[in-house]
């Protein structure tokens, strides 16, 4: 069994929107950067599971 590369290229798309949601107002900020961790939570368990199945 092989280790899953890591990406160590930025993702230019998730900087982008990051820099978006610092831009607004810090009770708007905590709600977006909220919405993204549930997002990036959601992928990341996702991709858990496909990595659960495969071994």
């Amino acid at each position: 069994m092989t280790e899953p590369e890591i990406a160590t290229e930025p993702d230019e798309a998730l900087l982008s929107r990051l820099a978006l949601i610092d831009e607004r107002p810090l009770g708007d900020r905590a709600a977006a950067f909220r919405q993204l961790h549930d997002e990036l939570r959601l992928q990341l368990e996702a991709t858990d599971g496909d990595a659960a199945r495969s071994s």
